[in-house]
């Protein structure tokens, strides 16, 4: 589901769609059950024919029926499953001007800070507990519950951490969304209101810290995708009338020429027109040694200029240079989903309903099965199974908490995107995940006495 399409089909009577395009920036759908979420919200709206969701990169292309819908019924539809759209442009268009999600400070985030506030006063509340044990007092009564001090310390951490979590469980329900965060959701609700605070804060606490090292995991997968991007330099230094005027990269036309001065990035391919100088082109070729260039020699954009004066005539726009092909080529790889993913894919569809299913099972069948409790003699050793529900109900709990598919469902996703863009770095273009798989059954790679690979 990881860098998916996901298609919605409205097309017209006359089996043609028309429509436009448009590029949302989605920050927080970092994963494959966010996407899954902001899909469902998108089928719902009329006129919208297609949705590419990347939550590798934190992107939403839509296509939609312009008479039917407007981009702000696209943008009201993505928030409707509970993400915020920060930014959006046409379908040719980047968001961060790289098409991938702005980068963010994870640790010192709104929802970062929630939850450290919550883990303060858990183990606030732990301490009173452990120092006033038998004699913490009540400082206020709820529906006839005593609250203690440590409870209120719990209740401060559940709201604090455990809001953000609620919240996205009421937009799994409001979807008809079967995901880990309803479950978090009610799990902590349900333990809130039978006065196991302490098991909530808890719950609160542990589930967040747990989602930022997931976001954290894909900030890293998204920031090696713009270190290949920033390879190209934004503006180009162009001699236009006589004068050296510097404009953005994409503004510069084929036949226009181009001054690279030593030390700078070559904005565009091109053909050198006057000058001599080497260029690191290992940024596109992985060649480690600077190539020597001169008249008619062609350069590439994002290689280095290394101490020559270059005058580059223009041979391809920024969108179509070699660089560029590269970058649409690992994005497009990263589109393609692996055997893995989609077994990944399945098997999550099915595993978070059963341990739905379980967890319901686990609190509430032995109970009426057992009781109070039940002793069995097992090779002449007693074995106590206890009763009750609270008991039950923590158990079940549990089950919720260590059976959260989150990090399993990334896993491989981030590790295909990482992987892919690494390799891209280093001048090794891979097409797809599948491929990057493939490579490790292999056992011994053969290379000519040139140390090349060839076809």
């Amino acid at each position: 589901m990881t860098d998916d399409v996901y298609s919605v089909d409205h097309t017209q009577d006359d089996g043609h769609r028309r429509g436009v395009s448009v590029r949302l920036t989605v920050p927080e759908m970092d994963c494959p059950s966010c996407a899954q979420k902001v899909d469902k919200s998108l089928q719902r709206v009329d006129g919208i024919t297609e949705a590419m969701l990347q939550p590798t990169t934190g992107t939403a292309t839509v296509t939609y029926d312009s008479e039917q819908v407007s981009e702000s019924d696209v943008v009201a539809a993505i928030e409707g499953a509970g993400y915020e759209v920060v930014s959006s442009g046409s379908d040719d268009e980047s968001t961060d001007g790289m098409g991938i999600a702005p980068p963010s400070d994870i640790w010192t985030s709104p929802r970062a800070l929630k939850t450290w506030v919550g883990a303060v006063f858990v183990t606030l509340g732990l301490l009173v507990e452990f120092v006033l044990t038998g004699v913490d007092p009540t400082i206020a009564t709820i529906i006839d519950y005593p609250l203690s001090v440590a409870d209120g310390l719990f209740l401060v951490a559940i709201v604090s951490s455990g809001y953000p979590v609620v919240r996205s469980g009421y937009y799994s329900a409001r979807n008809l969304s079967l995901d880990i965060d309803l479950l978090m959701g009610t799990a902590i609700i349900a333990a809130t209101g039978i006065g196991y605070f302490v098991e909530a804060a808890t719950l609160a606490v542990l589930f967040s810290i747990a989602e930022l090292l997931e976001d954290y995991a894909m900030d890293r997968a998204r920031d090696s995708l713009r270190e290949l991007m920033e390879l190209s330099p934004d503006e180009a230094t162009v001699r236009r009338e006589g004068e050296e005027v510097t404009v953005p990269a994409e503004d510069v036309a084929i036949g226009e020429t181009v001054i690279v001065r030593p030390g700078d990035k070559i904005p565009l391919d091109g053909s050198v027109a006057d000058g001599e100088s080497a260029v690191d082109e290992s940024p596109i070729t992985g060649e480690s040694v600077p190539i020597d260039k001169s008249t008619g020699d062609d350069v590439y954009a994002g290689t280095i200029n290394e101490g020559g004066y270059l005058e580059v005539e223009v041979t391809s726009t920024a969108g179509e240079s070699t660089l560029s092909q590269i970058i649409e080529l690992v994005q497009g790889a990263q589109e393609k989903k692996t055997d893995k993913e989609q077994f990944v894919d399945r098997f999550a569809g099915y595993y978070t309903p059963t341990v739905v299913v379980l967890a319901i099972l686990t609190a509430a069948v032995p109970p009426l099965l057992i009781g109070d409790g039940l002793t069995l003699d097992v090779a002449g050793t007693s074995v106590v199974l206890p009763g009750g529900w609270q008991a039950w109900f923590i158990r079940g709990l549990t089950l919720l908490v260590i059976a959260c598919p989150c990090a399993f469902v990334i896993s491989t996703p981030v590790s295909v995107v990482s992987g892919i863009t690494s390799a891209a770095k280093n001048g090794v273009l891979i097409k797809g995940g599948d491929h990057l798989e493939a490579m490790g059954e292999v056992d011994a790679v053969a290379l000519d006495k040139t140390g090349t690979l060839t076809k």
